[in-house]
Parts: structure tokens; sequence; C-alpha cells
């Protein structure tokens, strides 16, 4: 899948990983393109789903009509999140347009990965490498 725009790269020390996650339904699909995506379910399976800069997605119709794109992106600033979003949905919606898929009701959500909380595990490792 390929994305409108693309990370914002910089130095390293400043940038900023986001996790945007789009949610949304297919609507309207054909008996065709119902077919089509069963087929290619097994690819777009929720276990093999991860953030990507390109975009992951993950749907199971058997169980519901409903599908998540995953986008990794980056910043140089907590604000770049919104451009971020913005950039992640439009790459779902140009995604399931090329494709002639139907959608309705996408909302995203986005995580600044450098405001998320550790584990402990995670502060532990961080802190053998930093001693």
């Amino acid at each position: 899948m390929r994305r409108a725009g693309g990370p914002v790269y910089g130095d390293t020390m400043s940038t900023r990983t986001f996790r945007v996650t789009v949610r949304g339904f297919f609507d309207g699909l054909t008996a065709e393109q119902h077919a089509e995506l069963t087929a290619a379910a097994p690819e777009h399976d929720v276990l093999r789903a991860s953030f990507t800069t390109e975009g992951n997605l993950s749907y199971e119709l058997a169980a519901r009509n409903s599908f998540t794109f995953r986008f990794l992106d980056s910043g140089e600033a907590e604000e770049d999140i919104l451009e971020a979003t913005a950039r992640a949905e439009l790459a779902a919606e140009s995604w399931m347009t090329e494709r002639g898929y139907g959608f309705k009701r996408l909302r995203s959500s986005a995580e600044d990965l450098s405001l998320a909380k550790q584990s402990k595990r995670q502060r532990q490792a961080a802190a053998r490498t930093t001693a």
C-alpha cells in the first residue's frame, strides 16, 4: 500500500514515533468484492497485524464487517501526530477507493510512543543500555 506523503525524518535524537490506527466498516460490497476479500483474508488476518510505514490492513469478514489499518509514522514534535493521523486516514481511504471497496464510519486513534508508559522490562533494558 502506498502512502500519501510519508514520515517526517530528521535528527534521530528528536524523532518521535507514532502508531496510527484507522478503523472503519466495509459498505455496499458486491458479492464479487466479498469473495475477493474472503480469498485474501489469510494475508490480512488480525494475528499478522503490525504497524508499518506503508500501512497494514486486517479484517475478519466472517466475524464482522469492519477493518483496521495500522500505520507507523514519525515527526519532530508532539503536534506532528495530527499530520501523521491525517496521512494515515488519507492512505486508508485511497487504498479502499482504488480497489472500489465502499467504506463508512472511519475513525482514527494515534499514539506517540515517546509518551507511552514503559513496562518494567523495558525500563530495566533501557537502564542496562545507558549504564
